[in-house]
């Protein structure tokens, strides 16, 4: 009987421990990754949600990004849920294993080349950036190509617009957005590469002094799986479809999560993960938890026709092609 109590009172200890965790996390404004809490914030819905999955309550301070970095080393925060991995940050952190990518692609007007993935293919050339982003060094330190800073994206497009930069570089997923809200002014307007200038993954990390840090990171990797195979990453990112290897074995497979996925295959979607795209033809299906080996398999109760939103939807919290 003591020994059962004993049992019991461990048992009780760890449920407790786990009820009371609490993480005081730090951001600066990236939309639509990071942001204010009445702005749409991708990374911190994904982070927040998969913590709350686990019973850890979690705050989001939103603070200059020195800041948080000083804020970590002092501990003043426990971690951020919105990081690229360096040598330095890893002395410190637990990383989590990357739950999005950053891919900044190329965008000119309709008609330029877009195909280039090499600074030294830019020459001459004027390109949009946005300011404060930690674009590569190289990029930075370029002499070939003038760099054009705004203050965002939405800015850059406008200028693009105007001619008053050649390319702009912008995270693929505000193009998702685009191409969601306003195909057919992108198809008349826009030229977007199909393959990234830059790629960065997005991490969640903590203090490696948290107390059970590596089982945190641990359940949070294995839970943001979960959430990618039963439609919440579709929901979080606004998007009707999205592309991962869910299963692990080397072919991605398109995520639905809903009610119509229309009657035609969908021309695209979002891959979170640039390197799991697959190179062949082959394509699996996941549709509300079910895995389909081709379109044709999926039941005809779902291809009904998708109506889809007007451009100036509420919900879109990526670019707009403005006119006026």
């Amino acid at each position: 009987m003591k020994y059962s109590l004993t049992f019991l009172s461990l048992i009780s200890s760890f449920i407790l421990m786990a009820q009371e965790t609490k993480l005081n996390l730090a951001s600066d404004v990236w939309p639509p990754f990071t942001n204010i809490k009445s702005e749409k914030s991708i990374a911190l819905e994904i982070v927040s949600t998969a913590l709350k999955r686990l019973k850890i309550k979690s705050t989001h301070e939103i603070v200059n990004f020195d800041d948080v970095i000083a804020g970590i080393n002092s501990k003043s925060f426990d971690g951020s849920a919105a990081l690229w991995k360096t040598d330095e940050r890893e002395e410190t952190l637990l990383f989590s294993e990357p739950y999005l990518q950053n891919r900044l692609v190329l965008v000119g007007l309709k008609g330029m080349d877009v195909s280039f993935t090499s600074i030294a293919e830019l020459t001459n050339r004027k390109l949009g950036l946005v300011e404060g982003y930690a674009y590569d060094e190289n990029l930075l330190n370029a002499t070939n190509l003038e760099l054009i800073y705004s203050k965002s994206d939405q800015i850059n497009l406008e200028k693009l617009f105007d001619k008053k930069i050649d390319y702009m570089l912008v995270d693929e997923l505000l193009i998702q957005y685009l191409l969601k809200y306003q195909l057919n002014d992108v198809q008349k307007y826009l030229s977007i590469s199909e393959k990234p200038f830059q790629i960065k993954t997005l991490h969640f990390a903590i203090r490696k002094d948290i107390s059970n840090a590596e089982s945190i990171i641990k359940d949070f990797n294995n839970e943001i799986k979960t959430m990618l195979k039963d439609g919440t990453y579709n929901q979080i990112l606004n998007l009707n479809w999205v592309k991962a290897d869910i299963d692990g074995d080397g072919i991605t497979e398109m995520i639905f999560n809903g009610k119509t996925i229309g009657t035609e295959i969908p021309k695209s979607s979002y891959a979170v993960f640039y390197d799991q795209v697959n190179t062949d033809s082959q394509t699996n299906y996941f549709v509300n938890g079910k895995s389909y080996s081709n379109w044709g398999d999926i039941p005809n109760t779902y291809k009904k026709k998708v109506l889809f939103q007007v451009s100036d939807d509420i919900y879109n919290p990526g670019l707009r092609i403005k006119f006026n």
